[in-house]
């Protein structure tokens, strides 16, 4: 009866941890969260309920700052999703297809584009501040260019998605190189012999036999470009006129900046935020599961 009863509870010894973890450092932060969006609380008193008021502010009141802050930083952070998350998962794929042909130098080229993941933001964006320095950056003057590139539109826009792809290409990379090394070469094999060009075998064998990995790599860099914050804060400060400004900033300016902190309406704006990663994740998740 105890050996029975020790082996019923193995499972939950091994899940506990991380779901300790889970419980203090996500859950009730997040359960906290949403109620603190609901009232009007600048951290030092005690929270007074406001009801819908704080995303009245942010969604319908068009006289409101809040109002202009909301609707600028989620078009920027929207923006910046869809101009990133293409190009990251598609550099990456076309990075693995290359290595997984094995050319010379095969293991150097690897932990060449994967090295820059192990960096920190700050290091990565001191060492981009330099490359597109106007004057002294080796970009400008290698392609006798004179862009400011920290703040002139479109050029910090394609700054930003530049050094954010090559900050993350070396996870998507390691995932899709697992997944080719895993497709069976019989597969390819049979192509040949009906006389399929490559082309072909990588829309019809390559990218099915990869489908598990791209919906996991879409959705997970989908969440992770929504979180922006490092990159527009450290390199354009917010950009000409506030074009790249992202959410999260007006979140931490709120909450977390000068003056009194009004941190209901940063909640409210983070909940938003998190509605719109929950609903475009699920709408991905649907698509891609689903499309064959």
């Amino acid at each position: 009866m105890y050996n029975k009863k020790n082996k019923n509870l193995t499972p939950y010894a091994f899940i506990a941890p991380h779901l300790i973890l889970f419980i203090i450092f996500f859950a009730i932060p997040a359960v906290f969260g949403i109620f603190i969006s609901f009232t009007n609380w600048n951290i030092m008193s005690s929270p007074k309920w406001v009801g819908f008021q704080n995303y009245y502010e942010i969604l319908l009141n068009k006289d409101s700052t809040f109002y202009m802050q909301f609707h600028n930083g989620l078009k920027n952070t929207v923006m910046f999703v869809i101009f990133t998350v293409p190009v990251s998962i598609i550099t990456a794929l076309s990075v693995a297809l290359a290595l997984n042909a094995k050319p010379k130098g095969n293991k150097f080229f690897q932990s060449l584009f994967y090295l820059p993941s192990l960096l920190s933001i700050s290091s990565v964006i001191l060492t981009w501040h330099f490359l597109f320095n106007r004057n002294l950056g080796p970009i400008n003057n290698i392609f006798n260019l004179k862009i400011n590139w920290y703040g002139q539109q479109p050029f910090t826009w394609i700054a930003i998605v530049i050094i954010t792809v090559w900050w993350g290409i070396g996870g998507n990379m390691v995932i899709y190189q697992a997944a080719l090394a895993s497709i069976p070469k019989e597969l390819y094999e049979a192509a040949d012999l009906d006389g399929a060009g490559a082309i072909i075998k990588f829309f019809k064998i390559t990218l099915p036999s990869m489908k598990n990995q791209l919906t996991y790599t879409v959705i997970m860099t989908t969440i992770a470009q929504f979180n922006i914050y490092g990159q527009p804060l450290m390199f354009s400060k917010g950009g000409p006129k506030g074009s790249t400004y992202v959410l999260l900033m007006y979140i931490r300016q709120l909450a977390f900046g000068s003056g009194e902190s009004i941190a209901g309406l940063a909640s409210a704006m983070a909940v938003m935020l998190g509605l719109c990663i929950i609903s475009v994740s699920s709408l991905q998740f649907f698509l891609l599961r689903n499309n064959d």
